[in-house]
This record gives C-alpha cells, structure tokens and sequence, in this order.
C-alpha cells in the first residue's frame, strides 16, 4: 500500500472527506455526547414509547418507509396501534427479563436488553396488504420502553440447531488457550468465521485511558498486516470508552448510512435528544465515520473485552462492503464477547495465582530472616526483600532514620511520598509504573530530579514510617500506526485524522515507565505488611517492657548511688577524725610503725570521701535536668579556663584556638564542666618533658560519627550523614586503642592514682554522661595527628563529642 495518503482513500472516502470543514478540532472529538446524536442508522427504526400507558414519546424520521407508517402519525399516539396488545406485552416483558427488579433508570455497567420477533401488517411496496417480520430489539431507558425494529433478513428463518455447533466450536477452541496473546488469536480467527468480516483484530488497552495494541489478527489477502502496532488514545476518545464498557457489542452496517433522525430532536423533559447509550441502531459520529473511511473501512463492528468492570480492550471487525449483522448473529458476538472476557479473565488469575504461589515461597524465605533481627537486618544484602518484588532498591523510612538496600538510592526518593499526598493508608499498598507522569513531570525532568520511573509504597503507620521498592526507567520501543504526537494530519480534504497502518509506521521510544507492579506483587506486599507489623508490634512491646525495667533499674542505681555516697562520708569523716585524734593525743607513745599505719587510715578515709563526692555527683548528672540554651561555645570555654588554665600553665601547655567556635544548644553549666574535665586531662597527660612543645586544641569540625560510636547506639550522625562535633587534641602520650573503651568507665585509670597529677577516674566518665544526657555521642582517636607538623610532642589524643546544634546554626 502507498504511503501516500491518497493511497489510503476510496473515490467515495474522498467525495466524504471534501464536504465536511478544512479544519480539524480534536479537542471537539474528545468532548462529543456520542450518546445524543438524535438519529439511528436507517435500516431500522426506533420507536420509544412511555412504559405506563405505551404512548409514542420519540420515533425516528425513517419510520414511513422501514414500519409503513409516517412518523407523525405515531407520534403521541399508542404504540399498540401498531404492534398490537399482544406485542406491546410481550415487549414488556422481555425487556424486565434483562433488567434488574424492573429498574425505571439506566444502569451502571453493561446495558441491558432483549430480542424478539415481531410481526407488523401493512402495505408492501407494490401496495399489496401482507405482514411483514422484524426483529425487535429492545430495552428500558428510564420512564421509556425502546423498541429498534429491524426488517428480518431474506434466508428463512432462524435454526438455532444450525447455528450452535459453530458457536460451540469456537467457545471449545476458545477454551483451549493458555495466555492471553493465544486467547485472542483464537477469538479473532473464529469471530472472522461467524461474521465473514475482512479483517478481525483483538485490541488491547494500555491503562484505562492509554492507547492500545494489536495482539491478534485474522485478515483477508491482501490488507497490510496490523499485528504489533500501537494505536494512539484519541482514536477511542474517553465517552467512546464508556460506551463501548455499557454496550458489549457495536455494529455500522454501512459508514455512508443517511442517518434517520429522530422525532422530536429534543425532549422536552431534558431539553437533549434522547439517551442512545444502550441502543442498537445508533448513528455513529462522524468523527468516527471519518476515521474509518480513511482506513478504507465500509463496515464494522466492535465487541467489548471487560475485565473487573473496566474495559480492557476491544475485538475490532472491519469489512470492505457494507455489511449488515442478524440480531442472532450479534448475539452470537456478543456471546462470545463475554466468553472471551471470562477466559480471559480466567487465564490471568491463573498466572496470577502462579506468580503469588512463587511470591509466597520467597516471602516465606524472607520472613525467616526478618523474625530473628531487628529492621536494620531487613536491609542487609542477602535479606531478599529487594528481590521478593524484583526491584532495584529498597527504603526503610523510620522517623528520622532512613535505611536502604539494592542498588544506591536515588535522591529524591525519600521525599516523595510526601510530594505524591499520600495520607499514608495503613496496610494499604500504593504504587506507579509511570511516576514522573502521577507527579506532572517530563521524563528528562524526573531523571534530573534523581526520581525513578517506578515506586511500590507499603506504609506501617501514620506517623511516615513506611517501606518502598523502586525500579529504574525502562524505556520500551514502540510502533505506532501513527506520530501519537500528530493524530491529525492534512489529507485530501484538510486536516484529517491520520490513516493508519504498517506503511506510515512511525517508531517511538516511551520513556518514564518502569516495568509494572502486578497484582501478585502487590498482594503478597501487603501480606509483608501484615506479618512485618505483627513483628514490630511484638518488638514495640518487648522493648517498651525492656526500657521499663532498665528505667527502674538506672533509678534505683541512682538512688543507691546517691543514698551509698551521702550516707558513707559520715563514717568515713569519723574514722579519720578519731586517726587524727589518736595522733595528737597518743603520738608521743605510739611507735613509728603504729603512726604510719594511723596516717594510711586517715589518708584513705580522705581518699574514700573523695571517691565518694565523685560518685554523688556522677548520680546527680542523671537526676539534674538540663537548661538548655543557644549559647557560644567560645564563651563557655572562657569560663572553663578560669578553672584550667592554671593547670595547663603549670604543665607548660599551650591552648591553640585556630578557628571561632560554633554556637550550640546546650545546659551552660554542664558543657563548662565538660571542657574543664578534658583540658585538666590534656594538662595531665602531657608529652614528658623533652619531647617538644606541649599544646591542646579546642575547635569544632564538620565530620560524620564513626561506625564504633554507632554500634554503641543512634544518637546525632546515626545515620553516618555529617554532624558539628567538638574536638579537644593534644600531643601528649595518647591512650592505645585497645584500652579507649576502658578510660570512659567510672574510676578507671590507665596509670596508677598517685601518676600523672593523680586523680579518681571520673573525669572522662563524667564527660561522657553529659554528652549523653544531651543527645549526643562521644569517642575517642589516638593517635592523632596534630594540625602543626612541626609542633613534636607525642602521639596525642583526640576526644570528639557532638552536641544539638540551635536551627540558625545548622547549614
């Protein structure tokens, strides 16, 4: 065939086109009521009577020449004055048989109607009396019982024994198929054997309202092959859809058919022309008309393949004469319409049912590694999550915490399910192969933004915690029987829709689109939910329980802390007050030996009373609430000179400052008694002299917490993002790796008490208490490179804390 539109039109395609407007609107295309066209094709007439009393309400022009009576007599008159009684009951009574509880409004999803015979006497052309056969369909349209009379086609009468086997036949090879694809191929060769049409297609739909696909075909010699292509969306424009789901079957005898109008044009109780949805004979409109003369179509006919109510596709027939269809041989279609839904239907289920059954196992799989770890564990590689809905990452979004696995996670992706105003449906499963498209985005932009083509949403509860997989963009090649760009192209006549086939192929790529989400995956991602939620729900009430005991347990830690400290000094005062009394009194008699053991007692009662201040102050930092406040760090390490600056002098340490501190939100008093604590041991633990310059630096540094410090519990940078840590180093004798974890212990010393300026071995335990108390974390490095390389000194020792930083100082 020609690519030359020319080629693709009849003489009589050409004459059409010529008389209609040089200029094409689609949009108009789009917005047509289809269903009020006020006419019927005009080898039938239409007759709407009222139920109640069978006066004539509406009847087509056509009506003098199809039933031999004029329009106008009909019109206001009772029907029965023309079918009889008899019939006018019998019609009545096939149309309750196929509407639910005799129902006086249209009904929601597929119409309803019924046909029967009808015998109508009158006149023939010649003028000689005699009665004539119709086939009557008909159906209730609100308060109105519609009538479509077709004259019976010449061949005798129906013989339904004669027409079963065909039927049965095609509903057994029918039944034979085992996916979809050979489904359809069976349908189309069988529906081209029933109705001798010239090309039979099976039409499949890309989403409720995207553009379709051939997946099957049976045609005559000679017509270009259809079998692949893409059809663009507006060739089935969204009120077309919508009849094609209420009306399983839709025939056009003939695509010039002079349409018969109807009588009146409006109804004077809507001010619209009468509701043709669920009729036969409607005409057709001429957008369509124009459409299918462009593809050099005389006749067709359309039976609709539902799925759950939606329309899933369409079995398309084309004939290159006009053809006209018997009432049996429609219902026939239209059987086998239905047939075809439901095997279909019945095949999907199947590979459904296969696909979670496999889904299942390897969620099974998965659970048993989930029921023995915590989250975290989930997200470790070898979990099989990822790879339970073959994604190509995972998220864990808990509160602040975000925790991935797969491949690394694109950027933008933890906040979409804010972007896409998701109220977080608990248990309920969200997701989008196309998610540049949900949120309003070109592929190129969503690319640009980090968002991927595809998300799968799981939502735990309504507080944001939530699991997701994602999938990259796969872009999928496609042939299009026409630039979906350009449906309109200029023809003979003007702009007119395109002609479609494999000559003009036009080959695009679709891009924003990951491989979709099916109903198995998401089934089994919602039983994940039900069986990860009563999973955490157990760890939510082992943990509480847990936290609980360990509350208790700290408190009355402190408490005995607190009451052993305070009510131990008294004793102890008295033990080295009565030493002290035995010197001066008896010191004159008691020998060498006896004093010095006197003075060991007074000096380790003294030493005890120490001890034990340090351990009513330890308890009290975990009873003493914190005053926090935005203060500088500058001047509260001012303030913590006062105290050790003459240590550090002492020793011959030198305080560098290299750069001002940042401002954070801290309790005062506490972090002063923090700096004093590590400038105090730099001072002590100072290189031994000879060894250079002695120096401590104070300074703040943009770092990200170690995994050592992580392992010990979340706190601020759990999550290895950067934080502002506080640093105090020196170039002293540093403490080796494998005792750093020692030093932090309440009265552990690394050296004996009466070395390096003595002491109790609270200080750094103390520290770490306050950091804690504040949210923060607290580790340790040595050695550590000291900023000046030419400073000497020792290997040194660098304590890091980090502390909340006020929202002004955050960058």
């Amino acid at each position: 065939m020609s690519e030359d539109v020319q080629g693709w039109l009849t003489p009589r395609a050409v004459a059409a086109e010529a008389g209609v407007s040089q200029e094409f609107d689609l949009s108009q295309c789009v917005r047509e009521p289809i269903h009020l066209l006020g006419g019927v094709q005009s080898y039938g007439a239409l007759i709407a009577a009222r139920w109640d009393d069978a006066v004539v309400d509406t009847v087509s022009r056509n009506a003098a020449e199809v039933l031999g009576r004029a329009a106008g007599e009909l019109l206001g008159r009772p029907v029965t004055e023309l079918i009889g009684d008899e019939q006018w009951a019998l019609a009545r009574e096939s149309a309750e048989a196929v509407t639910d509880s005799g129902a006086a409004a249209p009904q929601e999803g597929p119409a309803s109607s019924g046909v029967l015979p009808l015998t109508l006497d009158g006149e023939d052309d010649e003028g000689q009396r005699g009665s004539r056969l119709f086939d009557v369909t008909v159906h209730r349209n609100g308060d109105l019982l519609v009538l479509e009379f077709e004259p019976r086609a010449e061949g005798g009468p129906f013989v339904f024994q004669n027409f079963y086997p065909r039927v049965r036949r095609a509903l057994q090879k029918l039944q034979g198929a085992t996916d979809v694809t050979e489904c359809c191929a069976a349908a189309v060769r069988e529906i081209r054997t029933l109705t001798g049409y010239d090309r039979v297609v099976a039409y499949r739909f890309d989403g409720r309202d995207g553009p379709g696909q051939v997946i099957a075909e049976d045609r005559s010699e000679g017509r270009e092959p259809w079998l692949d292509l893409w059809f663009p969306a507006s060739d089935i424009p969204p009120q077309a859809r919508r009849l094609y789901a209420r009306n399983w079957i839709r025939v056009i005898g003939d695509v010039d058919d002079r349409t018969a109008g109807l009588v009146p044009e409006l109804r004077a109780d809507t001010g619209e022309p009468l509701d043709l949805s669920a009729s036969v004979l409607r005409t057709v409109s001429g957008y369509h008309l124009e459409y299918l003369r462009n593809i050099g179509v005389a006749s067709s006919m359309s039976v609709s393949l539902l799925h759950e109510g939606e329309l899933w596709g369409l079995i398309a027939c084309h004939g290159d004469e006009p053809r006209r269809l018997s009432p049996e041989v429609r219902a026939a279609c239209e059987f086998f319409g239905i047939a075809l839904s439901l095997q279909l239907a019945a095949v999907a289920g199947r590979e459904e049912a296969d696909e979670l059954a496999r889904n299942r196992r390897a969620l099974a799989s998965v659970l048993a590694r989930l029921t023995s770890g915590a989250p975290d564990d989930w997200m470790r590689p070898g979990s099989g999550l990822v790879e339970l809905l073959d994604a190509d990452g995972a998220v864990l979004l808990r509160g602040t915490e975000t925790l991935t696995a797969g491949a690394p996670l694109p950027d933008a992706l933890p906040g979409l399910p804010a972007r896409l105003a998701q109220d977080g449906s608990v248990g309920g499963v969200w997701s989008s192969d196309r998610l540049p498209e949900v949120l309003g985005l070109k592929p190129e932009e969503a690319e640009a933004e980090g968002i991927p083509a595809g998300l799968l949403l799981l939502p735990f509860n309504r507080d944001g915690d939530l699991l997701a997989w994602w999938r990259r963009e796969q872009p999928a090649p496609r042939e299009w029987a026409a630039d979906p760009s350009r449906p309109v192209r200029t023809g003979p006549g003007g702009e007119r829709l395109t002609p479609r086939g494999s000559a003009a192929v036009y080959r695009a790529t679709v891009r924003g689109r990951s491989a979709p989400w099916s109903p198995a995956q998401r089934a089994v991602a919602g039983e994940l939910w039900r069986e990860v939620s009563g999973l955490l729900t157990r760890q939510v009430v082992a943990l509480e329980a847990r936290n609980t005991e360990l509350a208790r347990t700290n408190e009355d830690l402190d408490s005995f802390a607190h009451a052993a400290a305070h009510d131990l000094k008294e004793p102890l005062r008295g033990i080295s007050n009565a030493a002290a009394f035995i010197v001066e009194d008896a010191g004159t008699v008691l020998d060498a030996t006896s004093l010095r053991r006197l003075t060991t007692v007074r000096r380790l009662a003294e030493r005890m009373d120490g001890l034990l201040d340090s351990l009513l102050h330890f308890s009290r930092l975990g009873q003493v609430g914190l005053e926090r406040e935005a203060l500088s760090v500058d001047e509260v390490l001012d303030d913590a000179l006062v105290v050790a600056g003459g240590r550090l002098a002492e020793q011959g340490v030198t305080l560098v400052r290299p750069a001002a501190l940042p401002r954070l939100r801290a309790d005062r008093e506490r972090l002063r008694e923090v700096l004093e604590n590590l400038l105090v041991n730099a001072a002590k633990y100072a290189a031994d002299e000879g060894a250079g310059e002695r120096r401590v630096w104070v300074e703040a540094v943009r770092t990200a917490v170690p995994g050592q410090a992580r392992e010990e519990g979340g706190g601020a940078g759990a999550d290895g993002g950067t934080v502002t840590a506080l640093v105090v180093r020196d170039n002293g004798i540093g403490i080796p790796a494998g005792q750093q974890a020692d030093v932090l212990q309440l009265f552990r010393r690394l050296h004996r008490r009466d070395e390096r300026g003595g002491g109790s071995g609270v200080g750094l335990a103390v520290v770490k208490r306050i950091v804690e108390r504040h949210g923060g974390r607290l580790w340790l490095e040595s050695p550590a490179a000291a900023p000046d390389a030419d400073c000497g000194g020792g290997p040194g020792t660098a304590v890091w804390f980090t502390l909340e930083e006020p929202p002004e100082a955050r960058p």
